[in-house]
């Protein structure tokens, strides 16, 4: 266990939180969800080992997603899901300053809820980051600068698209169409077409396998077990990259429309410098096949996918609480 550092920096996500600890680096990536026993307080599990129970919990487990569309929904879940990586990677006699991440149109009523909850889970001090600033200083992007950098940043709940310069975001838009979104479009297309229910661990493993928003050379196979709707006995049938992009694209074309959107509305002194460094790309879900070439065919704008992109965010709020400077308080 890590007991070094007093400095945090934490992406809560709504599918996953990443944890960076100033002279360690990234110390946890695990998904945000909690397992709690409904006649035992005491017990609960977090992360990945929650995570390997879904789909397989008996009636008195729970699982729970403290977070929905990147702001807390369960309070008391957030908590102790912050409680726990506040007091595994914190020093023993200190309370930590931290710094966390927050979609870009996030309100009062949901930053002090994401305060009150590290506070309450054994923080010192509380900084709140946008996750496009975030993004941007975790690719090694000089946001300190006037000219213009254009971000899109999609995560697990949330899409956030902002132009950020002058150590902030000077114009930003949120949209619930991201990874998760992908997922509940396979399974609902799956459910609708074949009669067969599958979960969303399966749901994204056909994302990551076979998943894309643009055409394909060669139109893969996957065999997929879920459970017959009409017997209840276990199904196996055979879907295809060809299937799955006619599904995702039109999500992905939603995302495409507010990154032109947002250009539309931008400055022209910052346009010129978007448009000259090109558009970045962030988060998970930059890494579904054709996602940048789908946002450059509908800006014109040459799109790239920044370096660990998973990552950025957390990297990001890392660099921030270690110069605070770095961004607008």
């Amino acid at each position: 266990m890590y007991k070094l550092s007093a400095e945090i920096g934490i992406d809560l996500g709504t599918a996953t939180t990443i944890v960076y600890v100033k002279g360690k680096g990234i110390v946890a990536l695990e998904p945000s969800i909690v397992a709690i026993n409904k006649h035992d307080e005491n017990y609960f599990k977090i992360g990945t080992e929650a995570y390997k129970m879904l789909g397989r919990t008996p009636n008195h487990i729970e699982l729970i997603r403290p977070l929905e569309e990147g702001v807390i929904s369960n309070f008391k879940i957030a908590l102790r899901l912050l409680r726990h990586y506040i007091k595994k990677y914190s020093t023993s006699f200190s309370q930590p300053k931290i710094m966390i991440c927050v979609p870009s149109q996030v309100n009062d009523i949901e930053k002090r809820a994401v305060i009150d909850a590290a506070m309450q889970a054994g923080a010192g001090k509380v900084y709140l980051i946008e996750e496009p600033v975030a993004a941007a200083l975790g690719s090694g992007i000089d946001i300190t600068k006037p000219s213009g950098n254009l971000i899109v940043d999609i995560g697990g709940g949330t899409t956030d698209i902002a132009v950020v310069a002058n150590k902030g975001s000077v114009l930003s838009s949120t949209i619930n169409i991201a990874s998760s979104k992908f997922d509940e479009t396979i399974i609902a297309h799956i459910k609708r077409k074949y009669k067969v229910l599958i979960g969303p661990r399966t749901a994204e493993d056909i994302k990551i396998a076979i998943g894309g928003v643009m055409p394909v050379d060669q139109n893969l196979k996957k065999i997929v077990t879920g459970r017959d709707l009409v017997t209840g006995l276990p199904k196996v049938i055979e879907i295809s990259t060809v299937e799955i992009m006619e599904i995702l694209r039109p999500k992905a074309i939603e995302i495409a429309e507010t990154v032109k959107t947002i250009i539309e509305k931008t400055p022209p002194e910052m346009l010129e410098g978007i448009k000259t460094k090109g558009i970045y790309m962030t988060g998970g879900g930059s890494l579904l096949y054709g996602m940048d070439k789908l946002i450059e065919e509908y800006t014109k704008i040459s799109t790239k996918i920044a370096e660990e992109p998973v990552l950025c965010v957390a990297y990001g709020a890392g660099k921030a609480i270690d110069d605070l400077k770095s961004i607008n308080q």
